[in-house]
C-alpha cells in the first residue's frame, strides 16, 4: 500500500517536469505538447464546446467523463466506444454497460467537427475523449491536469470487451480490482477513480438488488443506510422504473468533490460497487477515509490516476488512424 502511494507521489513529481515521461507504449509515447505545432488551438476548441454543453446540462460533465473510462477499459484508449455499428463493426454502444446509459456522443461530434475545421485529419477522437474528460472534471469543480496526447483511433470496436472488461455495479470487490489490474491499474487507482461518482446519475436497475434482495435471500443490503434505502424504494420499485435516475452523490450531485467518500462512511453509497470500497478491503477503506478527510489528497490522486488510465494501450505511430468522423472509420 505504502509502495503504491510512494509510486503515485513519484508520478506526480514526474508530471511537473516539462518533458513527459509518460510510459512508452507500442512504438510511441504520449505527451501533452503533441499538437503544439499541428493543432495549437485544439484544447481551446474542446474547452469551449464542453463548457457550453455542461452549462446547458450539468449532468453532461459526468457523461463525458464516463465515455473516456468506458473507452479506455476496452482494448485501450482508442475511441472504439464512439463507433456506430456498420459493416463488420458491432458498436460498443449496444453493450450492457453502455446501452440506455452511455451518452454525450453528440457533444463529441460537435467537438470533432470544430477541430476538423481548424486542423483537418490531425486530432484523434481518442485524444478528444481524453481532453474532454479533463475539461468536464474541471468544469464540475474538480482538479486540473496536463493531458498526455498522441493517441490514434481504432479501426474496430469490441462488444464483448465492453461487456466483460468494464467493472459492473454488482461485481465483487475482487472482480473489480482484477479488472483494474488487467489494465495496469492498482487499488489506489480503483478507489480514486471511483470518486468520479461524485457527479452523475445511476439507473434504478443498477442498484435495485441492494433494496430488495442483495444476497438472494430476499433481504436488502445491510451495508446500505436503512432510511436512505427506504427513500430510494419510493422511486425504485421491485419491478418497473428501470430507467429512473438517481444521483450517485445526493449531497452535492453536480459538484466534483469528496462528498462521495463521506457518503460511503455514512453507508449511503448508491451502488454496491461504491459501498464495497469501505466494507470489503482494509486498504481501500483507509483510502476512503483519507479522501473523505482531505479533498486535496483526493484531487491529487484522481488526476494522477486519470493520466494513468488515459495511458492504457494507446495506438500510436502508424497504428490505427485519425478518424474524420468519430462515429465511423475512414474507409
Amino acid at each position: 500500500m505504502a509502495k503504491s502511494l510512494n509510486y503515485l507521489i513519484l508520478l506526480s513529481l514526474l508530471a511537473i517536469v516539462p518533458s513527459c515521461f509518460c510510459e512508452k507504449s507500442q512504438g510511441g509515447s504520449l505527451y501533452p505538447q503533441f499538437y503544439d505545432h499541428s493543432c495549437p488551438k485544439v484544447e481551446d476548441i474542446v474547452w469551449s464546446v464542453v463548457a457550453k454543453a455542461v452549462a446547458k446540462e450539468p449532468r453532461m460533465a459526468a457523461s463525458l467523463l464516463r465515455l473516456h473510462f468506458h473507452d479506455c477499459f476496452v482494448k485501450g484508449c482508442d475511441g472504439g466506444v464512439l463507433l456506430d455499428s456498420s459493416g463488420s463493426i458491432i458498436s460498443e454502444k449496444r453493450s450492457n454497460p453502455n446501452r440506455n446509459s452511455a451518452r454525450g456522443f453528440e457533444v463529441i461530434d460537435e467537438i470533432k467537427a470544430a477541430v476538423e475545421k481548424a486542423c483537418p485529419e490531425t486530432v484523434s477522437c481518442a485524444d478528444i475523449l481524453a481532453i474532454t474528460a479533463r475539461d468536464a472534471t474541471l468544469l464540475a469543480g474538480g482538479p486540473n491536469w496536463e493531458v498526455p496526447l498522441g493517441r490514434r483511433d481504432s479501426l474496430d470496436a469490441s462488444l464483448s470487451g465492453s461487456n466483460y472488461n468494464i467493472p459492473a455495479p454488482n461485481n465483487t470487490f475482487q472482480t473489480i480490482l482484477t479488472k483494474f489490474k488487467l489494465k495496469g491499474l492498482d487499488l489506489v487507482d480503483l478507489v480514486a477513480l471511483s470518486g468520479s461518482h461524485t457527479i452523475g446519475d445511476a439507473r434504478c436497475t443498477s442498484f435495485r438488488q441492494r433494496l430488495y434482495n442483495q444476497s438472494g435471500n430476499g433481504q436488502p443490503d445491510n451495508t446500505l443506510n436503512q432510511a436512505y434505502a427506504a427513500e430510494l424504494r419510493t422511486r425504485c420499485p421491485q419491478s418497473g422504473g428501470d430507467q429512473n435516475l438517481f444521483k450517485l452523490d445526493y449531497v452535492t450531485p453536480f459538484k466534483f468533490d469528496n462528498s462521495y467518500y463521506k457518503n460511503l462512511l455514512a453507508y449511503k453509497g448508491l451502488l454496491s460497487s461504491d459501498q464495497i470500497l469501505l466494507t470489503k478491503n482494509q486498504d481501500s477503506m483507509k483510502l476512503v477515509k483519507q479522501y473523505a478527510e482531505n479533498n486535496e489528497f483526493f484531487f491529487q490522486h484522481f488526476a494522477q490516476s486519470m493520466v494513468k488510465m488515459g495511458n492504457i494501450a494507446p495506438l500510436t505511430g502508424s497504428r490505427g488512424e485519425i478518424r474524420r468522423i468519430c462515429r465511423r472509420v475512414n474507409h
